[in-house]
């Protein structure tokens, strides 16, 4: 029997991320949109690519949520993207009430579900899902992680002409300019960065890797990327519904883990069958440290305007 993937948001990233999941064949999709017959135009299209990728995956697009009842996993993709000149922290409060009712329709329809929050600002969106939820921490968890460290790796082995296969890293903290690359864990076929690269083009390497999604908003114009956020989103989608135990890069809601609390930051987290089963606290620097607890910094000033936002709201 196949799972059941909903997917909330027909635009570039969520579409992609449907047609990657329905394209493997396990999972029947639900996509979701607002606006009236786009998720039925491209569910039938992707519908009608199965006989040629052999897939028997059945597509459903919806405006609603009642056929996404009893879903497994539900994927958050709603929201308003980035343009150019603005910065993820403009979308946070409208992205906020978006994300907000898309939960509470999650978790009416799929109380039992996992949910993989994607929207931006990333790590702020996920706290909000998670918070509007209800849902235990293991349940609610973002993509960011694996995408920031995919950039990472895309661009060293571009650097030294390897296959991006061999070459393994780890981009920790907020999904925004203060994220945290660990260079010390970047290898390349087990071999350190540092010994096979100056130090000056690491450090080029790292800020391309930080300015990675403000490159393709700026060179496309208008929207933002969608290829590789939603083969992001696929690879986490496989390690749950697979229950392959993978240790990846995401943004989990921290009870004191890395020191801290209440927050929800990128960190590496072992994904399987009951959703985020363990964060995995690996040894850090005090400067990697200083760096994430400054990048959780940033997370947290974003919590905290749509905490006050929120109250507003309620008085």
């Amino acid at each position: 029997m196949r799972s059941k993937v909903t997917v909330v948001g027909a635009g570039n990233v969520g579409a992609t991320t449907a047609l990657r999941i329905q394209s493997l064949g396990y999972a029947d999709v639900v996509l979701v949109d607002v606006v009236e017959d786009l998720p039925q135009g491209k569910a039938l299209d992707m519908l009608e690519a199965g006989p040629v990728v052999g897939s028997d995956a059945v597509v459903t697009g919806s405006n609603g949520y009642e056929e996404s009842a009893n879903s497994d996993l539900v994927v958050i993709t709603a929201g308003i993207a980035r343009r150019p000149g603005m910065s993820r922290d403009d979308l946070l409060l409208t992205n906020m009430r978006i994300t907000s009712a898309v939960t509470s329709e999650v978790v009416k329809h799929s109380p039992n579900c996992i949910i993989i929050a994607v929207t931006n600002p990333l790590d702020a969106m996920v706290q909000n899902v998670y918070e509007s939820s209800g849902f235990p921490r293991n349940r609610v968890f973002g993509m960011a992680g694996i995408l920031d460290t995919a950039r990472f790796r895309t661009f060293i082995a571009q650097e030294l002409d390897v296959s991006v296969e061999d070459v393994q890293a780890y981009v920790l903290g907020g999904h925004g300019d203060d994220m945290v690359p660990l260079v010390r864990y970047t290898t390349v076929g087990g071999i350190p960065i540092s010994e096979l690269m100056a130090e000056e083009k690491i450090d080029q390497l790292v800020q391309r890797t930080r300015n990675g999604g403000g490159e393709i908003v700026a060179l496309l114009k208008e929207g933002s990327a969608y290829y590789a956020p939603s083969a992001a989103i696929t690879q986490m989608v496989e390690a749950v519904l697979l229950d392959k135990k993978r240790i990846l890069p995401c943004c989990v809601y921290l009870e004191g883990e890395f020191g801290i609390n209440g927050l929800c930051v990128g960190v590496p987290a072992k994904l399987g069958a009951g959703g985020m089963e363990q964060v995995v606290e690996i040894r850090l620097t005090e400067e990697e440290r200083a760096s994430l607890n400054q990048s959780a910094a940033s997370v947290q000033e974003l919590v905290d305007v749509m905490h006050q936002a929120k109250a507003e709201q309620s008085q």
